[in-house]
């Protein structure tokens, strides 16, 4: 099954699942603050996404069992909810006020300091304050999903081990990131060991949390995982490509925030490596600038044009595709061919996004 097939039959079941917990949270409290705070996250939820993480747990699970089962969908959004978690984080980390197109959840927050005109605390320590919870309430929310569902207790213990090292994966990955401004020479190598844990572990524990409930033999494992790991890898070098290069009213994303962040992408690195010292110089007298203009990242672009950084980038991401695909290959026999259509699909579908 097509990867738009599969997205079609299961996303609005998703969202009617984490719809439902959102719900049922709000249906307990009283307090109106509070209210307006799981309302707020409910909203940030629903406003957007692609569903990956819950649709690959979904997929797993369904090709290694005889018939699918649809008790399978709840599960499938824990990840969901910690993915959520670290992206509310990263955009304060980022100061990102804009997600998918409409308000960061601190910058909800930040504005609603604004509409009360509250006194106490100014409106970008509120916003912070109120996002670095809300991030902890989705990661805690997501966790009760494998606490309360149709399967049996050591299967969802298992369940919680993946989710533990998902988070753990993906917290040690941010740290690195954050480390790497303050770096010098760095190496693709350095690049992909980050974002295999920042962006990698989330998918790769997605395929292994539907594999869990499917009591998949372990043999077919470390192929799921080298699939979701590389496919992990491409998500982010495309991503990379699309925060400076992508239109901005498809990514929903100012296209400036890496390069005044300084940030290492595939992109820097690579501009790095093919620019003349005299060029070097200059990109990085930009790139270390705390004031950085306009006009300042548009210069960082156009040396990142000069030294072909999104011809090498799209290479490089054509050869974790390699890696993704051997995995898939040595699953062929194993799993059901409307999944199998639906690996390939979607591994198409990140190399070739715009959004």
């Amino acid at each position: 099954m097509k990867f738009t097939e599969y997205t079609k039959g299961y996303i609005t079941k998703i969202n009617d699942v984490i719809k439902s917990i959102y719900d049922k949270k709000l249906n307990n409290i009283s307090n109106q603050f509070l209210r307006e705070y799981y309302s707020e996250l409910k909203d940030y939820f629903l406003s957007g996404g692609k569903r990956i993480r819950p649709l690959l747990c979904i997929a797993t699970y369904n090709a290694f069992t005889t018939n699918a089962d649809e008790k399978i969908i709840f599960p499938s959004v824990g990840i969901e909810f910690l993915h959520n978690a670290s992206l509310i984080h990263d955009d304060i980390i980022d100061k990102d006020n804009f997600r998918r197109g409409k308000p960061a959840f601190h910058f909800r927050f930040r504005n609603y300091h604004q509409k009360y005109d509250l006194k106490k605390m100014n409106a970008l320590d509120f916003g912070n304050s109120i996002g670095i919870i809300g991030g902890d309430s989705a990661f805690f929310l997501g966790l009760e999903v494998y606490l309360f569902n149709e399967f049996e207790r050591d299967i969802n213990l298992r369940a919680i081990q993946y989710y533990e090292q998902a988070f753990i994966e993906v917290a040690n990955g941010v740290l690195i990131e954050t480390d790497m401004v303050n770096q010098k020479n760095l190496t693709i190598s350095d690049y992909i060991n980050m974002i295999s844990l920042k962006t990698g572990a989330l998918i790769e524990k997605s395929l292994l949390i539907g594999a869990n409930y499917a009591k998949v033999d372990e043999k077919y494992l470390s192929h799921l995982s080298t699939y979701g790991i590389n496919l992990g890898i491409i998500f982010q070098i495309i991503d990379d490509i699309l925060g400076t290069f992508g239109d901005e009213k498809i990514t929903g994303k100012p296209t400036d925030g890496d390069i005044r962040e300084g940030k290492w992408t595939c992109l820097l690195i690579e501009a790095y490596n093919k620019l003349d010292s005299n060029e070097k110089a200059r990109l990085n007298e930009l790139i270390e600038n705390p004031n950085i203009t306009d006009n300042n990242v548009q210069e960082v672009k156009e040396l990142f044009l000069k030294a072909d950084v999104i011809n090498y980038s799209k290479k490089l991401a054509d050869s974790y595709y390699k890696k993704a695909q051997i995995a898939l290959d040595k699953l062929k026999l194993v799993i059901h061919k409307s999944e199998l259509e639906f690996y390939e699909n979607l591994l198409n579908f990140v190399v070739e996004r715009k959004f």
